[in-house]
């Protein structure tokens, strides 16, 4: 989100200048979208902007070129949108070329865009979309990832400085930076007795990286409360984990990933003999970073979470979680105060020889169906499901699973005539990508019971390989 509704208005207005969006009836003239289309934004895009008809706000997850389709995270649904290559407006600060199909595969996973909606023919097409672009902050009040890295080593006492994190709470109990306080931007005002009371003591605010309002918009209430040494971290968490580990702390372990069974990879730095007379369950021992351990992570572009603790946070569990970080992997959290922190919480552990192999299942998606499920399914297609490749024809011909029903992803509105609601359906296509709009075009028609493969099919000769 950009700082303001306001600045949200300029760059359409200055996009329309530059001939990046046309000028047509669709935008009003103060810039939001016309039109009786509803407007959705995420939750945390309300922070800061209002819902504004036939606009979207929320994070890019894919385009496919193939079915000329856009999928964006609003909240817990993931919206298709289609899109017409000849006329859509794209504008991504990341990529200098006009070309659009470059424009619009250079927009990152989960970054946030703002997409202009219209209906056409009663399906819904993006008129535009616009990937936000890093937040204005006056140079003079930002500070550098290389201050921040050197006043935490020092510690907010010693470096006589707050550490401010603006993000919601459930963001913060994801990780943080260590040292940091949570003060959530949509609730500052409720929670002022947070800052300090000297008011030149230096603040550092920072969210969710350079495309966040909620640390500058911070900053600026503190300037109103009279701070007069509040700087913006601009890169934020995302940043900080680039270079360093975060910090986990052993209650939001259980409540933020434990009680809700979200997967994890946790790494036990101590001996091996040390840590046999109690251990955290489902710990792997990990006690040092070289070439041979870095092979027993998962792959980097899975971006595992991994946790990792020592006796009492004092061991070498933040020299292992920084050579992992060195080594490529994020987000990587040290747990504060390692297993002295966990028991002291009352906490089970277990005794005996840890695992010295990394068991992580990532959590499946909504409509996921496992590889294994989907092996029994093709093997003999029960007559109370309809299976569905979603690729283009031209790729079908190549090769396609046997008793699977070809309708592409471009022509599914047209064809759901033979596709009965009472049917359960499940779509796959060549990684996963198209299968996956799929899914979502047809729960957002009301299909109760869709499913998708999120795998890699290849056919050869009537043979099927799958994977990941």
């Amino acid at each position: 989100m950009l700082s303001s509704n306001t600045n949200w208005r300029k760059l359409i207005i200055a996009l329309t200048a530059a001939g990046v969006l046309a000028a047509t009836p669709l935008l009003a003239a103060d810039g939001a979208p016309a039109g009786s289309i509803d407007g959705k934004n995420t939750k945390v895009c309300s922070t800061c902007h209002r819902v504004e008809a036939g606009t979207y706000r929320g994070y890019f997850e894919n385009v496919s070129m193939k079915s000329l389709s856009l999928q964006v995270k609003v909240d817990e649904k993931s919206e298709i949108i289609k899109f017409d290559k000849g006329t859509i407006k794209v504008s991504n600060p990341d990529v200098k070329d006009a070309d659009v199909e470059k424009q619009l595969r250079g927009i990152k996973k989960n970054h946030e865009v703002k997409v202009v909606v219209e209906l056409k023919n009663g399906a819904l097409f993006a008129k535009a979309i616009v990937a936000k672009p890093p937040i204005k902050v006056d140079e003079a009040k930002l500070i550098k990832i290389d201050d921040v890295e050197r006043l935490v080593a020092l510690g907010p006492e010693k470096g006589n400085f707050t550490l401010i994190d603006s993000r919601p709470f459930p963001r913060y109990q994801d990780g943080f930076i260590p040292g940091a306080i949570n003060l959530p931007y949509p609730a500052f005002d409720k929670n002022i007795d947070k800052l300090p009371a000297d008011k030149n003591r230096l603040i550092v605010f920072y969210c969710a990286g350079i495309t966040c309002t909620m640390s500058p918009k911070s900053l600026e209430k503190a300037e109103q409360l009279g701070y007069r040494n509040a700087k913006v971290f601009r890169e934020g968490m995302p940043g900080w984990l680039q270079r360093k580990p975060g910090v986990m702390t052993v209650k939001f372990i259980k409540e933020a990933w434990l009680d809700k069974e979200m997967p994890f990879v946790l790494l036990d730095t101590r001996s091996p003999k040390e840590a046999e007379k109690g251990f955290i369950k489902n710990a792997v021992t990990f006690p040092v970073v070289d070439e041979k351990s870095l092979k027993t992570l998962p792959k980097k572009a899975v971006k595992a979470p991994i946790f990792v603790y020592d006796a009492d946070g004092k061991g070498n569990s933040q020299a292992v979680a920084q050579g992992i970080v060195k080594a490529g992997y994020a987000p990587v959290l040290v747990v504060d105060g390692g297993i002295a922190a966990w028991q002291k919480a009352g906490l089970p552990v277990e005794n005996g020889a840890l695992a010295t192999k990394i068991a992580y299942i990532p959590k499946p998606k909504a409509g996921e169906i496992s590889i294994d499920n989907f092996k029994t399914l093709i093997a003999a297609i029960p007559a109370d499901t309809i299976l569905i490749d979603v690729r283009p024809p031209d790729e079908v011909k190549e090769g396609a699973i046997a008793g699977a029903v070809n309708i592409p992803t471009t022509e599914i509105d047209q064809r759901l005539a033979q596709l009965p609601k009472e049917k359960r359906i499940v779509a796959y296509c060549n990684s996963g990508t198209l299968a996956e709009m799929a899914y979502h075009t047809l729960k957002g028609k009301g299909y109760p019971s869709v499913f998708f493969l999120n795998a890699k099919v290849e056919i050869d000769e009537g043979k099927v390989e799958i994977s990941r």
